[in-house]
């Protein structure tokens, strides 16, 4: 059987209807499903290209998007291909995690070398972003003149079987120093955990209001501070909610809010997207642990294997791990000579690639 692969721009529609086909035949995570895609593009308009990859009987086993913009380097802007994302900062706030192509359980790794060769085959780039890979993605054996890993985060967990076998008893499994914390908290409010319920879609605009109101100014460059990324949380929520993929949860303390979350679940993995908590009432309440504590408790009621805290160098999703992975954010270069004395410059400068 042959493969082949091209680009094109569908409508949405008919965009739709071949993701969610394919969807349905991937093993594909949270971030490559039609819940997370169509939220985005309906939420900032944006209009990458579609890459696909179709066998003989031209029935899709891999599909991806494509965005192409100059995006701005050390010596000035570079045509730039984005793999799920649109090259545009403001439109690609909503980080993709978990990326790479969507395919067909069955065709995956015909389905990547078709892919590879596609793009290898496009001469209007110079640099491919390839965001939030797994380690070792098939992707990198496209052919380049240089890859540089930008960044590499850990994505702290919390396995849940663990919690389990130690009779619900999650603090156990943590530090001393996390221990201490989250019970001197719990003791200045009765000594149980935040109360969990969850969002119906008439709660979500209200919810997510209370979100953005207890986010709003906590720190410089604060998505919730942009109204499109949060019409794009509360559109994300309200699609995956019917089937379970999105919940918003609402902890509280009697009448008091403690906190809310956006969680994905998904493949048996509860994934934490978005919190807002707050304010601490004193020293020793601590709001953000209390709902992290609260949530690791009720899925693991769930029979999930994991609850994750996604990517992210935090101090709090270190100290309420028990396990970890590791998620990388790539650039792959073709050469260039604007390209290649950048290269020498950061090596002289001692630059990191990120800068």
């Amino acid at each position: 059987m042959s493969y082949q692969a091209s680009f094109s721009r569908p409508d949405r529609a008919a965009l739709a209807r071949r993701w969610q086909a394919l969807e349905a035949r991937s093993d594909a995570s949270f971030f490559l499903r039609w819940t997370w895609i169509g939220a985005w593009l309906d939420s900032y308009r944006v209009e990458p290209e579609l890459l696909a990859v179709v066998d003989d009987e031209g029935r899709d086993i891999a599909l991806a998007l494509v965005g192409h913009a100059m995006q701005p380097r050390l010596l000035g802007p570079v045509a730039t291909l984005s793999l799920n994302q649109s090259g545009d900062p403001a439109a690609d706030r909503p980080y993709i995690e978990y990326n790479g192509l969507l395919t067909d359980r069955d065709f995956a790794p015909e389905a990547t070398i078709a892919a590879i060769a596609a793009l290898a085959s496009r001469r209007d780039w110079r640099a491919l972003r390839l965001s939030g890979m797994e380690p070792g993605s098939p992707l990198l054996d496209l052919p380049a003149r240089r890859r540089m890993c930008r960044d590499a985060s850990p994505v702290y967990q919390v396995d849940l079987n663990a919690v389990r076998a130690a009779d619900g008893d999650y603090l156990s499994l943590l530090s001393a120093n996390s221990r201490s914390q989250i019970r001197r908290a719990l003791k200045d409010r009765g000594g149980a955990l935040p109360q969990v319920a969850l969002a119906t879609l008439d709660d979500i605009g209200p919810w997510i209001g209370e979100m953005a109101r207890h986010n709003q100014g906590r720190h410089a460059d604060n998505a919730w501070d942009d109204p499109a990324f949060r019409a794009f949380v509360e559109t994300l929520t309200a699609r995956g909610l019917a089937g379970g993929e999105v919940e918003l949860l609402r902890l509280t303390d009697g009448p008091d809010l403690v906190g809310l979350l956006v969680t994905f679940v998904h493949a048996g993995v509860a994934m934490n997207y978005q919190s807002a908590f707050a304010p601490p009432r004193g020293a020793k309440d601590k709001p953000g642990l209390l709902c992290h504590a609260a949530a690791v408790d009720h899925y693991a009621a769930r029979a999930l294997s994991r609850y994750s805290f996604l990517a992210g160098k935090d101090r709090y999703k270190q100290s309420l791990a028990t396990c970890e992975e590791r998620l990388e954010w790539w650039m792959v270069e073709r050469f260039s000579p604007r390209l290649e004395l950048e290269a020498l410059l950061r090596r002289l400068l001692r630059r990191p690639a990120s800068a």
